[in-house]
């Protein structure tokens, strides 16, 4: 109790493995945010100094093109790639199942003309220009994704420019305090044909926030407005705030108990901005100088390293695999070193409910989504499938990406979905191994042994009538030992059936999958893979 009043006041060393912290490391050309929960690593994120985050961002741009076979346009917003507008996420929104439609008093609801797909390429020809916001970054060879549903989010707050419906998330579960913010919300001096939604983080709070936050959000809007009428598409009207100021408005809510940066200029810069929200926000941030890296002094780093493992080790001895391909999550749950229990039953429900609860949060530390397949150890009884489905749905709800997640199939399998907005923890840091082609395998010396020997009896056979002389073969040097040992006698069996030698040499340079055969006496390349 001490510790957290502490805490609250900014008192006595911030220690990061207790409670929730925000731990940042903030360096030249990288700066990095860890969410820890009693020294756990829940959520990490890294933001580069060349690198843009266009999700969230506000353009104006130029429609390009139109597929009705798709039912969708491409948008030029002045990237390298067109965005992709699908004609249903040109349609004006209902509110999302997460919220509570609000009814705004004094202001009967208008009727609206449906607009259906069909009337979107007569709504947005070819050579219009559109506002658009990016709902879903470029991922792979895909171009960004977006949407004329069009939102800005602020601490407490989203504003809809384009739409008059009110709405408080679903997730404020006291029925007392979700009164106390309809009548909040009714008072609100919102303009006309636009709307607003109360963020979770919005209950226990005063009016007065929800007034300077609005206030914000309308500046901010004018801003946008002012540079779609004052300049030509493509032009970018509004783009997210960069990681730091981002996590101040998303992350420092009352559950996170402290906050630790190893730069002076930033943790300024966060209690600049915790200061706009409250004074007991900016109360909780910490400077904590270091020489080495805050990650590697807490013993994070070492978490950090693990999230990029195939192999996932559990508390109970038992494991998962991860593999990410380009279609789906595939999660694979073993029982491992777990054999201590003589009731298979229990420790079976034991590892599977483990397994649950860290795909849930793996998900979030690996930023991966998309299509989730987790193939449980097989369960007899429904019960236990029941709990293992619990476990999984209880976890996620920490997880502020939409998801949603099926019941085991009898053959044990669970099929979930994540929202999935930006590249992989993977992708971002990570990129194909130039020797594999991201593969992650090469072929065997014996694959290559075989695939040289027949390429050699096709070269001989087939100039055979010119009496080829001496041929030189330059492998790779695992390849070269393979034929020095176990294929010797093959070699000489071929080279029987040639009338020049065979003279094979080794370049610690080339690929295993690579081979050349040369002509010796005119040095001329005969056939090269």
């Amino acid at each position: 109790m001490i510790k957290k009043i502490k805490q609250a006041l900014g008192l006595g060393e911030p220690n990061p493995r207790e409670g929730i912290s925000l731990v940042i490391n903030a360096e030249k050309l990288e700066r990095r945010v860890a969410l820890i929960e009693n020294g756990s690593l829940e959520e990490y994120e890294v933001e580069r100094t060349e690198d843009a985050n266009i999700v969230g961002g506000i353009f104006k741009g130029t429609v390009k093109n139109i597929e009705p076979g798709l039912k969708a346009m491409f948008v030029d917003i002045g990237m390298e790639k067109n965005a992709f507008l699908h004609f249903w996420d040109a349609i004006p929104a209902a509110l999302d199942g997460g919220l509570e439609e609000i009814e705004r008093e004094g202001r009967p609801k208008k009727k609206q003309k449906k607009i259906t797909s069909k009337d979107i390429p007569s709504i947005y020809p070819i050579g219009s220009e559109i506002m658009i916001q990016v709902s879903k970054g470029p991922i792979g060879n895909k171009g960004p994704r977006v949407t004329t549903n069009v939102s800005l989010a602020g601490r407490y707050l989203v504003l809809m420019p384009f739409s008059e419906q009110f709405g408080i998330s679903r997730k404020v579960d006291d029925p007392k305090e979700r009164q106390r913010l309809r009548r909040i919300m009714q008072k609100l001096k919102v303009p006309e044909g636009m709307g607003i939604i109360m963020r979770t983080v919005a209950q226990g709070q005063r009016a007065r926030h929800f007034v300077r936050d609005l206030a914000m959000l309308l500046e901010q809007w004018d801003e946008v407005e002012r540079k779609r009428d004052s300049k030509k598409a493509p032009v970018c009207t509004f783009q997210e705030p960069g990681l730091i100021e981002r996590t101040a408005r998303d992350f420092l809510t009352d559950e996170v108990d402290q906050v630790i940066c190893d730069d002076l200029e930033t943790t300024e810069f966060m209690r600049e901005v915790a200061g706009k929200i409250s004074r007991r926000a900016k109360r909780r941030i910490h400077h904590y100088p270091s020489r080495r890296s805050i990650f590697n002094k807490i013993g994070v780093q070492k978490q950090i390293d693990e999230a990029f493992h195939r192999q996932v080790w559990l508390p109970c001895g038992g494991y998962l695999v991860i593999d990410e391909t380009e279609a789906l999550i595939a999660v694979d749950v073993n029982t491992g070193r777990n054999k201590g229990s003589k009731d298979v039953e229990k420790m079976i429900l034991q590892t599977n409910t483990e397994a649950a609860e860290e795909v849930a949060r793996q998900l979030r530390l690996r930023n991966i989504g998309g299509l989730v397949v987790v193939d449980f150890i097989d369960m007899r009884h429904r019960r236990d499938q029941m709990a293992v489905y619990r476990a999984m749905k209880e976890r996620l709800k920490r997880d502020k990406a939409k998801t949603q997640v099926m019941q085991i199939s009898p053959i044990g399998l669970m099929e979930m979905t994540r929202q999935r907005l930006n590249e992989s923890l993977r992708d971002t840091m990570y990129e194909p191994c130039p020797y594999c082609q991201g593969r992650g395998r090469v072929k065997t010396t014996l694959t290559m042994s075989v695939e040289i020997q027949r390429r050699l009896n096709t070269v001989v056979q087939r100039n055979e009538s010119e009496q080829l002389g001496d041929l030189i073969v330059m492998v790779n040097p695992d390849v070269l030992n393979r034929f020095k040992k176990e294929d010797s006698k093959l070699l000489m069996e071929l080279e029987r059936s040639h009338s020049g030698r065979l003279i094979f040499r080794t370049d610690a340079t080339m690929h295993r999958e690579r081979f050349t055969v040369v002509d010796a006496v005119t040095e001329k390349t005969v056939f090269q893979s």
